[in-house]
């Protein structure tokens, strides 16, 4: 998720979810070992679990960002060959790794050796173009690989990535969806970590693919609806629970920006995060639109989030 996942939108989630696996953005490997540290690695606590999940095609260079990652006290380091972005594409790693499986096994391998926090893959059902005309042969060599070389669990997302001619965006919808394939590799790896990933948009897709698989991915779905996490909590892992109120969150997460705030970050793109907490029900528009018109403000405070919550009461 780049460009979204950062550590105020998770924070946000973890509001929202105590329980979630929350993942950071794809971070480059060489951006966290040649640049600041703290700018790319520093979370809150309230995050846990939490996990770094990194970019990159160089075994020593992801072994040595993976050691720093753990440093700062994530509990997974995961190695993205799934995403399909150009930005990717041209640095040589993300989906376009999937072609090279000994390459991906050697960071695997070198990133197991330098860390004790699990080390886990994400990637694609397949990549196109692709040399080999065995569709699951070629992902059952990759799958093989990465496990031998240490990987604790594989993420899949149970669509193609197009390298050529589609967007990110594209990537994301175009290329059908086949569980079928994640449901054959279960079968043959019963013994992986197998989580998958891919237009997973209710409960009911939630609770069939656990049956079949270790756990599920959810990407824009939370992104669009962040609240729904609560829902999942309750409804998938404990009937028992109290769902936090959506004001409840805002009130929660206004608090925390004051605290990044006097640490110097900046406070419109901390706010644009809450955007879609409101997302689905009476007020919703009112509550983006007056939060999106006041982030742009120079005087604008946390304060902006209170005031919102008025906005949407008095839409209701």
């Amino acid at each position: 998720m780049m460009d979204y996942t950062d550590r105020h939108f998770r924070y946000l989630l973890r509001l929202i979810s105590p329980g979630a696996l929350l993942y950071t953005e794809m971070i480059n490997a060489h951006a966290i070992i040649h640049g600041d540290h703290a700018r790319w690695l520093a979370f809150d606590a309230h995050e846990h679990p939490v996990a770094l999940q990194l970019g990159g095609n160089e075994p020593r260079t992801l072994a040595e960002a993976a050691r720093i990652g753990e440093t700062y006290g994530y509990d997974e380091i995961n190695l993205n060959c799934g995403c399909p972005s150009d930005r990717v594409l041209s640095g040589r790693f993300g989906a376009c790794l999937m072609a090279e499986p000994q390459r991906v096994a050697d960071c695997v391998a070198a990133m197991r050796a330098s860390v004790r926090a699990p080390v886990t893959v994400k990637c694609r059902i397949g990549i196109e173009p692709c040399d080999i005309r065995d569709e699951y042969e070629f992902l059952r060599t990759f799958v093989a690989s990465v496990v031998a070389a240490g990987c604790d669990a594989l993420i899949l997302h149970a669509r193609k990535a197009i390298l050529t001619g589609l967007s990110p965006k594209a990537n994301r919808e175009i290329p059908p969806l086949r569980f079928d394939v994640a449901a054959q590799l279960r079968a043959e790896f019963p013994q992986l970590t197998l989580v998958v990933n891919g237009g997973i948009r209710d409960q009911a897709q939630v609770r069939q693919y656990l049956q079949e698989f270790d756990g599920v991915m959810i990407g824009r779905e939370v992104c669009q609806n962040p609240y729904w996490l609560a829902e999942l909590h309750r409804e998938i892992c404990d009937m028992q629970w109290t769902a936090p109120t959506r004001e409840w969150v805002a009130a929660r997460y206004a608090s925390y920006l004051h605290e990044r705030m006097r640490e110097g970050q900046p406070l419109a793109p901390m706010l644009r995060r809450a955007l879609s907490l409101y997302a689905g029900v009476p007020g919703a528009r009112a509550w983006r639109r007056f939060i999106s018109e006041q982030a742009t403000l120079a005087s604008a405070t946390p304060e902006v989030l209170h005031k919102s919550l008025r906005i949407v009461s008095g839409a209701v």
